[in-house]
């Protein structure tokens, strides 16, 4: 189960933008685009503006125009993005009081095309923000995000527009448009009503101010986990390195070097230099201490601590809804979700939940024994849990995970990406030779996509692949420029970031297959973005727990033989994964799945009970206890994501009550598989990938995903193929999701 997010910075229909948005799903009709009136009058004043600023500038150069990394200036920032929303906001408001009727062109697809030099001031934000911050950026950051705030509430509350948004949709219930016009009025209407625009002037007013507040708190969360992330360093000395990988330690020593810490080592405070220690480090003092530094992010009582800001969020968020008629947030947030409503996606947890807790009882019992047989005398802790289910995975399949880490090079790796992407989707991937497009990093490489056979250009894939001070922590996609056809053809530019160790000088990346498959994962996100065919942007957002279906499923083929024999090669002796170990690999699949399902699922209902109790009643230094002690959790593992330093839910609303979606689309993802698994070729069948691409791919939001979903399966996705994958028993009746 991979948690992540997706980072891309791209206008919703009704002009909303933020920082971070997450991608979706959509299918789109291809029937000829009409024509938009001007959003404003003289265009050439927009043009003449934009000129001033190099980050509001057209794109130029190759391949359809690229972002200018390279000459980033921070100082162009800010007023790029102030002089970005006050332009979109003269487009809006020529939309919104155009004296003719509203009709699709003017005013839905007038919509669409406005706000592009904004867009473009986006994507640098985002780029400072996710992959090069720095506390100069912050104070930018902090200062931008209660304008962001105001300027979107100033589009979504303008009561003209949603007047003549309201009309078009209207009608169109009765003259039904073309399918993808149809999908996008009916997203676009439905953003503005759930965003309060029908609500009276005082609520309105209010509902902006607690917009622009949560705004405000959103960014000094994020900044308070960083903050945490770069504060606190473990450092350790040569006569403590028993049990690390040589690569780790090479790792850990260039960590060390480079803040001055020259002959010792240094596990930063990061899920990817964490977690290997806690699996291989033989010191449990050393474990604990880093265990206790990464799960107490954003918990430490000082001036970064986030509990009162989450109890801040969770009061704003409830007020926010309640102006809106809803009994809590999460009832407001899943309506347009595939669950539809909470219960709906605590039936699904629910079903799961007992049965990953039996699997955590099963496999304590297995580490205890061992520790217990080595004479450790020690009562296994959450410090422990890796480092022992190491231990036991080695003696149940003979499976040492650093053996399987000297077959995983990252370069391989992404050439395995490759060859996935062409079998299954029919796309070549070609390095774009150095100095030809900007990057914002030396790290970044750039590839272009193409049809394999028609040689038709697709796009430009970045890869950020290393972890950096200023980088958050994690791995995600950010779509640059997403496809459009509304007007000539708009490819894509797509990236994956990810925060793999950076090896010492002359060495290969080596990742472990936890790593792997993330970064399969990502790359499924970046596919979507590339076989989008919609024609108008609003249809690639994404319905958040459909999202994540996608980038799961290419999970899948990381496992296949043609990927294993292919690109599996020992980084010394170039000589292919053995087969004994690869049969090691299938045998332990659903090894350790109880810990896996529980840590992430404890954060799921976490993220929902926050977010259907009354936050009056909620105590931030008892809540989280309280709760998982209700929900029997084990002692010896915790929460994936601690509420305090919970982003997902708390750096802004992506994904606030829809953190189950993880699991939801997993559900789809079993159970596609097993579609591939049934078919004559496997997961290179050709019949069954060219629907996947075509009802679960291409369309992103231009069609429903439930109805999508049964155009490519024939019928509703069932838990089962979910419970089989994770080795958990069957439920005896058929639980849809």
């Amino acid at each position: 189960m991979k948690q992540k997010h997706i980072n891309i910075t791209k206008k919703t229909g009704m002009g909303l933008m933020t920082a971070l948005v997450i991608a979706g799903c959509g299918s789109g009709n291809q029937s000829t685009a009409p024509t938009a009136e001007p959003a404003v009058e003289n265009q050439q004043q927009v043009q003449t503006a934009v000129m001033e600023n190099d980050l509001l500038n057209e794109w130029e150069g190759p391949y359809g125009g690229v972002p200018d990394f390279d000459e980033m200036d921070l100082a162009h920032l800010k007023p790029a993005m102030e002089q970005g929303m006050s332009l979109h906001l003269e487009e809006i408001e020529a939309i919104a009081n155009n004296p003719e009727p509203p009709t699709f062109e003017n005013t839905i697809l007038a919509l669409e095309k406005a706000g592009k030099p904004l867009d473009r001031a986006f994507t640098f934000y985002s780029i400072w923000s996710s992959n090069l911050s720095s506390p100069e950026f912050r104070e930018i950051q902090e200062e931008m995000a209660p304008k962001i705030s105001e300027y979107s509430s100033k589009i979504s509350q303008n009561k003209q527009l949603f007047q003549r948004i309201k009309t078009v949709y209207e009608n169109s219930l009765q003259n039904p448009l073309a399918a993808d016009q149809q999908r996008a009025v009916q997203l676009i209407y439905e953003d503005f009503a759930m965003e309060g625009a029908d609500l009276n002037e005082e609520d309105k007013k209010r509902y902006a101010e607690i917009n622009k507040e949560l705004s405000r708190l959103y960014t000094q969360f994020s900044n308070n986990v960083l903050a945490e992330e770069e504060n606190y360093v473990v450092y350790f000395t040569e006569d403590q390195t028993s049990g690390l990988p040589e690569s780790y330690i090479n790792s850990a020593a260039n960590a060390a070097a480079d803040r001055g810490e020259e002959g010792r080592y240094a596990v930063i405070n990061t899920r990817s230099f964490m977690d290997p220690f806690l699996t291989y480090s033989d010191e449990r003092e050393l474990r604990k201490k880093v265990w206790t530094n990464y799960y107490s992010r954003g918990d430490n009582n000082d001036e970064f601590d986030n509990k009162a800001l989450i109890k801040e969020i969770l009061k704003l968020r409830d007020e926010r809804v309640e102006l809106l008629g809803y009994d809590n947030f999460a009832q407001w947030r899943l309506q347009n979700r595939m669950a539809k409503t909470p219960e709906r996606a605590m039936e699904l947890m629910e079903a799961v939940w007992p049965a990953a807790l039996a699997r955590v009882e099963e496999e304590v019992a297995d580490m205890q024994a061992l520790a217990n047989a080595e004479g450790a005398d020690i009562t296994i802790a959450p410090w422990d849990y890796r480092y022992y289910a190491e231990k036991v995975r080695q003696q149940k399949y003979d499976l040492n995970s650093d053996e399987v880490k000297q077959y995983l090079q990252l370069d391989k790796l992404t050439q395995a990406l490759f060859f996935t992407a062409e079998e299954v989707f029919n796309y070549k991937f070609s390095p774009v030779p150095e100095g030809t497009v900007p990057v914002f990093h030396e790290d970044v490489k750039v590839w272009e996509v193409t049809d394999k056979d028609s040689g038709k250009h697709i796009g430009l894939w970045y890869l950020d692949p290393y972890a950096r001070k200023g980088k958050r922590s994690g791995a995600w996609a950010s779509m640059y420029r997403s496809h459009t056809n509304m007007d000539e053809e708009e490819t894509v530019l797509a990236s994956n970031n990810s925060n793999f160790i950076k090896p010492a000088p002359g060495e290969p990346t080596l990742i472990s297959w936890d790593d792997a498959t993330t970064f399969f994962h990502e790359f499924g996100h970046a596919l979507h973005f590339f076989t989008s065919e919609v024609r108008y942007p609003v249809l690639n957002s994404g319905v958040r727990d459909y999202t994540e279906f996608q980038s799961q499923l290419l999970e899948r083929w990381l496992s296949t033989d043609e990927v294993i024999n292919r690109f599996l090669v020992h980084h010394e002796t170039g000589e292919p994964i053995p087969q004994e170990l690869v049969a090691k690999i299938k045998k332990a699949s659903t090894f350790n799945q109880g810990f896996a399902t529980t840590e992430f699922l404890a954060s799921a209902l976490m993220d929902m009970k926050l977010h259907t109790t009354d936050p009056e009643e909620i105590n931030m230094d008892t809540f989280e206890e309280e709760t998982l002690a209700e929900l029997n959790m084990p002692k010896q593992i915790v929460m994936r994501h601690r509420t305090p330093h919970f982003g997902h839910v708390f750096s802004g609303e992506g994904y606030a009550t829809g953190y189950y979606g993880y699991l939801w689309a997993d559900v789809l993802t079993s159970d596609a598989a097993e579609a591939f698994r049934e078919a004559p070729g496997g997961f290179y069948d050709k019949n069954v990938a060219a629907k996947l691409v075509q009802y679960l791919f291409a369309p992103r939001n231009a069609m429903d995903p439930a109805d999508a979903y049964r155009e490519f399966r024939g019928r509703d996705a069932k838990i089962d193929a979910l419970m089989r994958d994770r080795g958990f028993p069957v439920p005896t009746e058929d639980k849809k999701n």
